[in-house]
């Protein structure tokens, strides 16, 4: 069986030229203007009603078909990454350090190309909202539309969004009940002492030893203070201090990232982290201040909305669609904040196995990275699939 709908089929060219044109034009986060007007302009054209605005430059268009009372909603990402583009392709991006490199091109004209076969088929009974999110990337635009009264305005019963997996079997579906990405959140730690001659440390209260120790202990808290069977991850990726190896700085500060897979792992290390690194600071006779930032939550995908995302994959992709073996990422997702608003979940689709990037298999966030063309129509059979299905005529 042809895993594509014909109605997508004969429109697959269309669509993909349109991915091809967002893709050549990208624009970073809450900057989406130009793939904003592209969405709401096509989103009208196919009759949808159309509202901007949230976030910025997000879109919702609503479509709503005879009287059921049941109301869905799908979300696609519309921002690109702050990389230079070097895959050679005749639509590479003509905005210099800007690129599509994690696939949300694809995932808009995935569900531009729904909504035109929704809309020319109407076949489903209540009503449909598709969700066009500015700033994934940075930012959490999902988190702003959220905020700024996105489900009170557009209300759904359930929510639901993709995302393109390089590396697995083009069109396959991973599904994950519960928690399916980790949150995120970035602390900001400086440490500061009393800075002096190289010569005589002595004289000096020196920050970058007292930083040294801040780093090693903050490990402890993963090997030595949270259950090894919980998922708790603190990487400090940036250090900086002094400009010479003899003088001794007044202050070193860090940059730390922090991953948890549960709500109840990462309010705790809101406290921890705090009390090694001031006790760390103190022991080396300095002081260090903590900003700590609230990033993405976790991504935990509701049990019956996952469950009934599944069912659609297997009643018309087969059981054999399923990547097995699924397990939690530790990378994050802005779509939690919708998941947190409205019961939904979040799945990946395989975006192919090959080396280059014409077959899917280059990872995400890297410049030779290309959405594979091949995943689009599949996808969108899949969300019109699972559109009729949840909004089928009589549900109750």
């Amino acid at each position: 069986m042809d895993t594509v709908l014909s109605g997508v089929r004969a429109i697959e060219r269309e669509m993909v030229a349109i991915r091809h044109k967002i893709h050549a034009n990208p624009e970073l986060s809450l900057k989406e203007h130009a793939t904003s007007d592209l969405v709401a302009q096509t989103l009208a054209s196919y009759g949808y009603e159309v509202h901007r605005g949230l976030a910025g430059t997000g879109v919702v268009g609503t479509l709503t078909c005879g009287s059921g009372t049941r109301r869905l909603g799908l979300r696609a990402d519309m921002d690109a990454l702050p990389i230079h583009e070097n895959t050679g392709l005749d639509y590479t991006s003509r905005n210099p350090g800007v690129m599509h490199a994690c696939g949300h091109d694809g995932h808009t004209a995935i569900l531009l190309t729904a909504a035109r076969h929704l809309a020319a088929t109407r076949n489903f009974d209540g009503t449909l909202h598709l969700i066009f999110q500015p700033a994934e990337e940075r930012d959490c635009g999902a988190e702003i539309m959220v905020k700024a009264g996105l489900f009170e305005m557009f209300p759904c019963d359930m929510v639901f969004a993709l995302h393109n997996a390089p590396g697995e079997r083009l069109g396959t579906f991973g599904f994950l009940t519960g928690t399916f990405m980790a949150s995120a959140d970035t602390v900001r730690i400086t440490v500061r002492g009393k800075g002096g001659h190289g010569a005589k440390p002595h004289d000096a209260t020196d920050p970058v030893v007292a930083a040294a120790h801040v780093v090693l202990a903050l490990q402890t808290i993963v090997s030595r203070n949270t259950d090894p069977r919980d998922t708790a991850i603190i990487t400090v990726g940036a250090i900086h201090g002094g400009e010479a190896s003899n003088v001794i700085p007044e202050e070193v500060k860090l940059t730390v990232s922090v991953r948890a897979f549960t709500p109840a792992i990462r309010d705790w290390l809101r406290t921890r982290i705090p009390e090694v690194v001031k006790a760390q600071a103190i022991a080396m006779q300095c002081v260090a201040e903590v900003d700590y930032g609230f990033g993405c939550p976790a991504t935990i995908n509701d049990a019956a909305a996952t469950e009934f995302a599944r069912e659609v994959a297997v009643e018309w992709f087969g059981k054999e669609s399923l990547i097995p073996n699924m397990r939690p990422s530790t990378g994050s997702e802005d779509f939690s904040f919708m998941l947190e608003a409205v019961p939904g979940a979040y799945f990946y689709m395989g975006n192919g196995t090959g080396d280059h990037h014409s077959t899917g298999g280059c990872m995400v966030h890297n410049p030779g990275y290309d959405f594979n063309d091949a995943l689009l129509p599949i996808a969108a059979s899949y969300w019109v699939r699972l559109t009729e299905r949840y909004l089928r005529a009589n549900a109750s």
